[in-house]
């Protein structure tokens, strides 16, 4: 079967559904068995990505003419007196208050707010997740994740939400609840061997079509070691997306 994973949109009107692939566990999986005793595991049918034109404005939010104040008649100034020249022994100069000193540059590798690795890689907690336009509930939302367990890259983040992207570069800003630090990948190759050990020369154990997601149990700098669908192997990281070149996860 071929999975599906991907977005809907939150506006009202049309769903467009487009295939990603990335469902996790959702459905039963397919496993076909060739003559040498191999199993090929399919990703899931039921998912899908959706889109839709661009998402109405919220009618909760009030039109930016209405946070606008009306203008008000600008009121005379009053008389001053004029100024008197103080003799030149009593004329005193405004101390220089002392200059604040300067912060340190902050590093563009870690997080603004956890101090962790910026890019780096979490996985969707639940079935839904709304990523919005900006970090807060007052922007739009653009997409909706709806595959649990998908892997997905941090690359930014503002107090409690974090900027985050699909295999495909679509996202937005999601909050950091709706995020697991378990941590998940999804095959890329168009079939993707599975091995006893992490070698060229190892049996393999089962194969797995692009799209399918499974768990990431440990990785060396050129191999993972995964759980899909109740199967376990070591996988080139190379056809895998969700994982960082050379990362080592124990």
């Amino acid at each position: 079967m071929t999975g599906f994973c991907g977005f809907r949109t939150a506006g009202i009107g049309v769903m467009l559904t487009i295939g990603l692939g990335l469902v996790l566990t959702a459905g039963p999986a397919a496993a076909q068995a060739s003559a040498d005793g191999t199993v090929t595991l399919a990703a899931p049918a039921e998912g899908g990505l959706a889109s839709s034109p661009r998402p109405r404005a919220n009618p909760l939010v009030p039109a930016p003419e209405a946070l606008v104040d009306q203008a008000q008649p600008a009121e005379p100034a009053a008389a001053q007196p004029a100024a008197t020249e103080a003799p030149a022994s009593q004329t005193t100069s405004p101390q220089t208050p002392a200059a604040k000193p300067a912060r340190p540059p902050r590093d563009p590798s870690k997080g603004a707010v956890t101090n962790l690795p910026i890019p780096r890689f979490v996985s969707l907690k639940g079935n839904e997740g709304n990523a919005r336009r900006g970090p807060s509930l007052t922007h739009r939302i653009d997409w909706v994740f709806t595959t649990s367990g998908m892997p997905l890259r941090v690359t930014a983040e503002h107090e409690n939400w974090r900027r985050v992207e699909d295999a495909e570069g679509l996202g937005g800003w999601v909050h950091y609840a709706l995020l697991s630090g378990v941590r998940s990948a999804m095959v890329t190759a168009d079939m993707a061997e599975f091995r006893m050990k992490p070698t060229e020369g190892a049996p393999v154990m089962f194969k797995a079509e692009r799209g399918v997601i499974g768990r990431l149990l440990a990785c060396e700098p050129d191999w993972c070691r995964m759980n899909v669908q109740g199967e376990r192997g070591w996988v080139q990281k190379s056809a895998l997306w969700g994982v960082m070149p050379g990362e080592i996860l124990e």
